[in-house]
C-alpha cells in the first residue's frame, strides 16, 4: 500500500512539473534478453582480445581492426561500452575489465588541443565514477574539464573544436555532445562557469549552425577576434547544404541534454524541432536506420548493390536521444515509440553481430566519413557505445 501511494505521489509530481515519462507497463520483450546475452559475450571476448590503451575503433576493409590510441577522439568509447555493458548485464567481469581499460587512459588528462575530451574522458572516466562512486577517477576528470573549458572564447561564444591551421576558429556540431561533461563538471567541481560556457556554446550554435528547417551544418568557422561567421560547411556530408545523418543526431542529443541540465525552454524547443526534422524526413528509410546523409536517396534496400551505406551509429545516437527526450515532455510516447523501433531494428540480424563475429564489435553497418573513404559500412566503437546507452535508458523506462 505504501509503495503504491509513493508511486502515485511521484507520478503526480512529474505531471505537475510539466512532463512525465512514457507509461510502460509491459516488461521488455524477448529481443532485449537475446540482445543482452550477445552483448555480454561480445564485450567479454573483446576485453580479452584487446589491450588497455589500444582500444578497438573499427574494422578495416581487409578485416583487420583499426585501433584507437590515446590521442584518438574515439578512445573513450570502448571503456565506456564496458561500463554500459556491466550496467546492462550485471556481469562483474565487465566492470573489472572496464576499470583496466579506463585507467589506461589517464594521460589524456594532459591533452589540451581538442574539444573531444568529453568523448575521451567523460565516456570512460565519467561512467566509471557514476557507477562506482570511486573518487580515484575524479582527478583525471577535473583536469579534462578544465582543459575543455579553456577552449571557450567569450568573444565568439563557443568552444573551439579543431586546431587545424586551414580553419580560423572552427566549431563542429559534434561539440554539442561534449557539453554534458561541462554541466557535470560544474556540479561536481563547484565550477558554475563550466555550465555558463555550456549554455553559451549551445545558444551560439543554435543561432549559427541551424537552417530554417532545423537541419544542421557540420562546421561553422568564426573570426576569433570578432565572432563573425566566416563560413558554413558540411565537412562529412553529401554537400555543404545537406543533412549529414550523424550531425543531425549529435544536435538532437545535445539539445535534449542541454535542456535537461539547464531547463532553458529554448533548448527543449530546439530538440523537438530537430526530432521532427529527423523523424519526418521524406527520404528516411522504412527501418528508421538512416543512410550516412539524409539527403542520399538510394538507400532503400540495405542489401542492394550500389545502395548508399546506412549509418547505425547515427541511429544509435538518435535512439538514445529520443529516449531521453521522451522523459522531458508531456507527449513523450511518440519519441519512445520511435526509439523503440530503432532499437528493435538494430537488435535484428541485419545489424546485430552474431556471437564471435564482427571482431567482437556489437553492431554492423556504420559509416565514419564516406566522402573520405574512411570507415564505410563497418562497425564503429561509438555506434556500440550509444546503442548500449540507449538500451540502458530503454530498460530503465520500461522498469
Amino acid at each position: 500500500m505504501k509503495k503504491a501511494f509513493c508511486l502515485i505521489v511521484l507520478a503526480t509530481t512529474l505531471l505537475l512539473n510539466g512532463y512525465a515519462a512514457p507509461v510502460q507497463n509491459d516488461p521488455p520483450a524477448s529481443w532485449l534478453k537475446k540482445t543482452t546475452d550477445i552483448i555480454a559475450f561480445q564485450l567479454n571476448k573483446a576485453s580479452q582480445t584487446y589491450k588497455p590503451g589500444q582500444n578497438p575503433r573499427s574494422v578495416n576493409p581487409n578485416g583487420t581492426v583499426r585501433i584507437a590510441g590515446l590521442t584518438d577522439w574515439t578512445t573513450g568509447f570502448f571503456p565506456g561500452s564496458l561500463w554500459y555493458g556491466y550496467e546492462l548485464t550485471g556481469d562483474q567481469n565487465l566492470a573489472d575489465e572496464a576499470k583496466k581499460f579506463t585507467l589506461a587512459l589517464d594521460s589524456i588528462r594532459s591533452i589540451t588541443n581538442t574539444h573531444d575530451l568529453g568523448f575521451m574522458l567523460y565516456c570512460s572516466y565519467g561512467n566509471a565514477f557514476r557507477l562506482t562512486g570511486d573518487k580515484a577517477y575524479l582527478p583525471a576528470l577535473a583536469d579534462g574539464a578544465k582543459h575543455l573549458a579553456a577552449r571557450f572564447n567569450p568573444k565568439v561564444g563557443v568552444i573551439r573544436s579543431w586546431d587545424f591551421a586551414w580553419w580560423h576558429y572552427p566549431v563542429i556540431i559534434d561539440n554539442m555532445m561534449n557539453l554534458e561533461y561541462l554541466y557535470w563538471g560544474a556540479k561536481t567541481f563547484n565550477s558554475p562557469n563550466y555550465a555558463a560556457i555550456a549554455n553559451a556554446h549551445a545558444t551560439t550554435t543554435m543561432k549559427n549552425h541551424y537552417r530554417k528547417d532545423f537541419s544542421s551544418y557540420h562546421v561553422v568557422d568564426y573570426d576569433a577576434a570578432t565572432g563573425k561567421v566566416l563560413k558554413k560547411a558540411t565537412h562529412q556530408g553529401l554537400t555543404d547544404e545537406s543533412a549529414w545523418a550523424r550531425g543531425q543526431a549529435w544536435g538532437l542529443y545535445g539539445y535534449t541534454m542541454c535542456y535537461k541540465n539547464s531547463k532553458n525552454p529554448a533548448f527543449l524547443t530546439q530538440a523537438e524541432n530537430i526530432a521532427k526534422f529527423i523523424m519526418n524526413h521524406p527520404s528516411l528509410q522504412k527501418d528508421k536506420i538512416p543512410a550516412w546523409d539524409l539527403d542520399v536517396h538510394n538507400a532503400d534496400d540495405l542489401d542492394t548493390d550500389g545502395a548508399a551505406p546506412r549509418d547505425a551509429s547515427a541511429a544509435a545516437v538518435i535512439a538514445s536521444a529520443l529516449l531521453d527526450l521522451s522523459t522531458q515532455v508531456k507527449d513523450g510516447q511518440k519519441y519512445f515509440n520511435y526509439a523503440e523501433d530503432i532499437l528493435k531494428t538494430l537488435s535484428s540480424d541485419a545489424y546485430l553481430a552474431k556471437p564471435g563475429e564482427n571482431q567482437y564489435f556489437i553492431l554492423k553497418h556504420s559509416v565514419g566519413a564516406f566522402l573520405y573513404n574512411s570507415e564505410i559500412d563497418t562497425p564503429l566503437d561509438y555506434a556500440d557505445y550509444y546503442y548500449l546507452e540507449a538500451l540502458n535508458r530503454y530498460k530503465k523506462i520500461k522498469g
